[in-house]
């Protein structure tokens, strides 16, 4: 493959104390976190522009980047790390965040844009960065002027409403950048807490009139996914999870093999993307998809390499 295009991912990166069967237990964590690093595991070039504190839980969210082959253009900041308690039932995890004042709010949109390299042809970002706050309206600034300046934006929501203050304005700030962005993946429930009281069906409509997004993906766990390029809907089955662990960082993964194969596809610009038909798209979707189920035989998020990644796609023919 030719020189892999600079990928740059930001928003929040965490410590999750997790407790299943009554054991506890400490990973690196954060939606976007979790991205870099699977990205960094499928050896795109990623750059991860978010803060990482210089404590000691700090050590090991830079580390696990490191060793997944992730550039640290955000740096270090002497704040305390992000802790999210994280309770796992049946396989499904629920989540409390403790952020206040946390190495991971502290961005502006200076900082970021000195964080990017010149060369970048993609940013990503979602989650939690996005709730409330000045990081939130950063984030969504320098979105808005990489979209501008003809970067691929790529946003996953990532939608967490039960740690979320005010929700009108979160909802209002995502459907804004909706607006700015040219691929957009959501899940099944991130489209419910975006779209409340509505069937999935108008919900969908919805969404994808008012998005700017060229590309959307929409992933529904065991139910597979559904991706759209323009009209067109393809639709993939889930691949089987017989070792089911948990999902945690499954939709993440999933959202950077996503990237990764756009990248291995020459296709990770927003004109290349509309020349995507439905046969590329398929094949996009459903490398995700093993991706995510290689996670979910595992604990916490633990994404594929490009050899264990590429290996499961062979044996599966």
């Amino acid at each position: 493959m030719p020189t892999s295009p600079v990928i740059c991912v930001g928003g929040e990166n965490l410590i999750d104390h997790v407790t299943r069967d009554e054991q506890v237990s400490a990973l690196a964590g954060g939606s976007p976190f979790n991205v870099a690093m699977a990205l960094g595991r499928q050896e795109a070039s990623v750059h991860y522009l978010t803060p990482i504190s210089t404590d000691r839980w700090g050590d090991t969210l830079a580390g696990t980047l490191i060793q997944s082959g992730v550039t640290l253009s955000g740096g270090r900041v002497d704040a305390p790390t992000t802790i999210a308690r994280v309770t796992v039932t049946d396989g499904i995890p629920s989540y409390l965040f403790e952020r206040d004042g946390t190495a991971e709010r502290h961005v502006t949109p200076a900082s970021l844009a000195a964080a990017m390299p010149a060369e970048t042809a993609a940013l990503h970002t979602g989650s939690l960065a996005l709730t409330d706050g000045a990081d939130a309206d950063a984030w969504e600034e320098t979105c808005m002027s990489a979209f501008a300046a003809g970067t691929l934006v790529s946003l996953d929501p990532n939608v967490r409403l039960s740690v979320i203050t005010d929700i009108e304005a979160y909802r209002a700030r995502i459907f804004r950048m909706m607006q700015s962005v040219h691929v957009l993946k959501l899940s099944d429930e991130d489209l419910e807490g975006l779209c409340p009281d509505m069937a999935q069906a108008d919900a969908l409509d919805l969404v994808r009139g008012k998005t700017s997004a060229v590309l959307v993906v929409m992933t529904k766990g065991p139910d597979g996914a559904t991706a759209w390029r323009g009209d067109t809907p393809v639709d993939i089955p889930a691949p089987p999870v017989p070792g089911l662990v948990d999902t945690v960082g499954a939709g993440d993964t999933f959202m950077a093999t996503l990237l990764s194969g756009l990248a291995r596809m020459n296709t990770l610009t927003p004109a290349a993307l509309t020349t995507l038909d439905a046969v590329q798209v398929d094949a996009l979707i459903r490398r995700a998809g093993m991706a995510a189920a290689i996670n979910c035989n595992r604990a916490g998020c633990n994404p594929p390499t490009l050899v264990e990644l590429d290996a499961a796609m062979s044996a599966a023919g």
